[in-house]
């Protein structure tokens, strides 16, 4: 939204379609970052649970092997 920093800086002053305009934007772009952040989660957990499947396998080849 190009006028979003307007409408920041002068919310008081601002029409009552402004402020819808400004709040659709921020509710889509706080639903959006949330999402992202979620997905994200995900991917490290994923991430997070495939290595240490591995570091427990290799820490129980090292146990064997000594």
């Amino acid at each position: 939204m190009e006028n979003l920093e307007e409408i920041l800086s002068d919310y008081q002053n601002k029409s009552n379609k402004d402020l819808v305009k400004a709040m659709d934007y921020l509710n889509s772009e706080f639903d959006r970052t949330k999402n992202g952040i979620i997905t994200l989660t995900h991917h490290l957990d994923n991430i997070e649970s495939n290595y240490n499947k591995i570091l427990k396998e290799y820490q129980k080849r090292q146990n064997g092997a000594g």
